[in-house]
């Protein structure tokens, strides 16, 4: 990747790694995108007992972890591999493949322009970074008609070539995520109340709702991407739940994992 991040990463933050080392008690592993060396304590692999850590981790393997602890000044970085779940592991190599994607785009257009690829990369990053700390993030609002690289600052030319090369390959795709929705009522006329309920959680087509019996419903959503696919998700449950709050009834969410 050409990516590489400046400093340190933030406490709590998901990061992709690669194993390097693997010891009785620890692994060490390269942050691909901060190009520094952390660490994952035994108890950091995997909840419960583990007998034999090279089970669960192997050299060269890239993993998704969690960073807990940042000690700067000696350049130590406390890495989890059990804190970070299906969906969050997910959502992580999604950001990454897409970013991989966004650089093959360039490699691409430097090619045509007869350029360093690495060079037309800092190029383009520099210009963009102000308003977007990935490059696909650019990439997509390309596709999208919200900003263009001429606004950026990138000339006129290479503006051209790179939004050509950008829609004709980054055609949106679609992620799932979804959760258990229960709604209870006591009114007389509850039937519609759940109606009108449900009906404040269709916010929009990437929704879908299906009964489930019982009071519970799955609400489905779908999206270009996870975090757009989260807050659509949000909304529609905090809607729903808002109204039949406000109607004397109760509402719950789990997401799934």
């Amino acid at each position: 990747m050409f990516l590489n991040r400046v400093g340190f990463p933030e406490e709590s933050e998901l990061v992709l790694c690669t194993v390097t080392k693997i010891f009785h008690h620890s692994v060490f592993a390269d942050l691909d995108e901060y190009h520094k060396s952390g660490m994952i304590h035994i108890s950091e692999v995997s909840p419960g007992r583990i007998r034999n850590i090279r089970d669960f981790v192997k050299e060269g393997k890239k993993v998704v972890c969690k960073v807990l602890n940042i000690n700067s000044e000696k350049g130590h970085i406390d890495l989890s591999l059990r804190r970070v779940n299906e969906r969050q592991k997910k959502e992580k190599l999604s950001e990454i493949k897409q970013e991989q994607r966004s650089e093959k785009i360039v490699e691409f257009v430097a090619k045509d322009l007869k350029v360093d690829a690495k060079k037309l990369y800092d190029e383009i990053f520099l210009k963009i970074s102000e308003g977007y700390e990935l490059l696909h993030l650019c990439f997509w609002d390309i596709v999208k008609g919200e900003v263009s690289l001429e606004e950026l600052g990138i000339d006129k030319k290479k503006a051209d070539i790179f939004t050509k090369v950008i829609k004709e390959r980054m055609k949106p795709a679609e992620v799932f995520i979804e959760g258990d929705l229960t709604l209870k009522t006591y009114d007389s006329n509850g039937v519609e109340i759940i109606k009108n309920t449900l009906n404040e959680a269709l916010d929009g087509d990437n929704i879908v709702i299906l009964v489930e019996g019982g009071g519970k419903y799955k609400i489905r959503v779908k999206a270009a991407e996870y975090k757009t696919a989260e807050k659509i998700l949000q909304k529609s449950v905090d809607n729903a739940i808002s109204f039949i709050e406000k109607q004397g009834g109760e509402g719950q969410f789990v997401k799934a994992e």
